[in-house]
Formats: C-alpha cells, sequence, structure tokens
C-alpha cells in the first residue's frame, strides 16, 4: 500500500462525509411526491399547487404560500423543468427548503429538502473499509453493439429501466468476474452492484463509479471507493438494484459499508 494511495482514499471519504452530511446532501431528503399520486396539486407539507402539464413542471402559488423562484419572492404561475445537479441549484424554495423538480420515465416529481431533516440531525458518519490495495484492480470495458435497457427494481417498490452501456470484465482474488455498467456523460462507468458482503456487514447493494475507460478499454476498478447508494441515506430516494449478472458471489470487504449507528 502506498502513502498517497491511503492518503487520497483518506481525503475522498473526508469529502463524501461532507458532501452527504451538507445541507442539500441526500441525507436532507424529507419526501419524494409523485404529481400523478396527488390530482388536486397538493402535494404533501408543500406549498403552491403543482401539476404537470406535457414536458412541464407548472406551479400556482400566492404570495402567502412564502415560496420563491430563482431567488425572488414568488406568486402566480410558472413552468418548471427538471432540475439538473444540486439540490442548491433548484428554482423553487421555502425559506431553506428545496423544492426539486424531477422526471423518471414521463412521470413528475418533486422533492423535498430540508436542511432540518432528522437524518442530518441525526448522522454520525459512514463506515467505511481503511483502503486496500488488493481491492484496485485494472477491469476493461466492452460496450455493446447499443445500449441496452432492462427493468429492475427500485428502492420506492416501483419498477423502471435502467440503461446498460457495456461489460466490465477484471480479475479479483484470483477469479475473473464481470458487471454491466451504465456510461455516463463525462464516458465514465456506474455500476449497480451487491456481493457476498450484502445486507451482512454492508448494505443490500452498493454503487461503483470506475473513470473513463481509454482509448484501449482499460480502466481501474477500486473497491475502496465502493459507495452507498443514496438511499442508503434518505429512504426518499428511488435507487435501482443491481441488474441481472451484478450480483457477485465474492464477499468485497471495501469501500462504504453502511451508515454509522
Amino acid at each position: 500500500m502506498t502513502t498517497d494511495a491511503a492518503e487520497d482514499w483518506k481525503r475522498w471519504h473526508e469529502h463524501r462525509t461532507e458532501a452527504v452530511s451538507a445541507p442539500d446532501g441526500p441525507l436532507a431528503l424529507t419526501g419524494t411526491h409523485w404529481i400523478g399520486d396527488h390530482p388536486d396539486g397538493r402535494l404533501p407539507g408543500m406549498p403552491g399547487r403543482w401539476t404537470a402539464d406535457g414536458d412541464a413542471v407548472v406551479l400556482t402559488a400566492g404570495a402567502s404560500d412564502g415560496l420563491t423562484l430563482d431567488g425572488r419572492p414568488f406568486s402566480g404561475g410558472a413552468r418548471l423543468a427538471a432540475d439538473p445537479g444540486r439540490a442548491a441549484a433548484s428554482r423553487v424554495a421555502y425559506g431553506a427548503r428545496r423544492f426539486v423538480v424531477l422526471v423518471r420515465e414521463g412521470a413528475w416529481g418533486v422533492r423535498d429538502f430540508d436542511p432540518d431533516a432528522p437524518a442530518r440531525r441525526a448522522f454520525r458518519g459512514i463506515e467505511a473499509t481503511p483502503y486496500d490495495p488488493r481491492w484496485s484492480v485494472p477491469g476493461r470495458f466492452t460496450p455493446y453493439d447499443r445500449d441496452r435497457t432492462v427493468r429492475v427494481a427500485n428502492a420506492d417498490g416501483r419498477e423502471r429501466g435502467l440503461e446498460l452501456g457495456g461489460e466490465l470484465a477484471f480479475a479479483l482474488d484470483g477469479r475473473d468476474l464481470t458487471l454491466q455498467v451504465s456510461v455516463q456523460a463525462d464516458d465514465s462507468l456506474w455500476a449497480v452492484f451487491g456481493d457476498a458482503t450484502s445486507g451482512r456487514g454492508s448494505h443490500r447493494f452498493r454503487f461503483l463509479r470506475p473513470p473513463a475507460p481509454g482509448a484501449d478499454g482499460w480502466t481501474t476498478v477500486d473497491f475502496n471507493r465502493a459507495l452507498l447508494p443514496p438511499c442508503a441515506f434518505a429512504d426518499h430516494f428511488i435507487c435501482p438494484f443491481p441488474p441481472p449478472g451484478n450480483a457477485l458471489s465474492t464477499a468485497i470487504a471495501a469501500g462504504e459499508r453502511n451508515l454509522l449507528t
């Protein structure tokens, strides 16, 4: 184990702890409300009236509702597209709370991020295994001829499509393993995986984000940086479960494992 790699991992872990506990981090999510479940447009605990209209959400509110839009007091009506990026960049706020518009497979919803969320106040840290070089190995990415979409269960009990762009092959503890992965906008990879520790020392599934492969397809598969999914921090996230083939029989006792209790 090199000192530099261990120190890099330590900084990464510290940054992750800061990010998840930030006022707009995943611990602050107190609700994901699907507009289709509320035909009257009144979302639980949220002022204003929220309705879906084709390619947007329409928000209608009065001055007494206390909402702001783009940092200014809001009344009247506005069409809202899905918010990109972090909750802090969302257009609609209610005091310190941020309301984030999202769409999944044509279904519109709004997330409620509250810095005073009980989960954020109770947070004690992330249980993570210190860096061990044996969990960082080379891997080769082979793209599919075309992207594939598989239907997988999500943490909220609904089934949704998960787009997969190829297969990542690597060797770990003398065993040849593969993961089906998605390709992100910056060409980095994303895998949802389980292993022999899932539910027995680690969260029931985790995420892995290998860097963009080189021109030869090679990248680094570093399970020291296995991530807890957002739904480990708040029940209101809709994380996908691992697709078929991504439940590894190997025990990967590395990376983020659970929330500290």
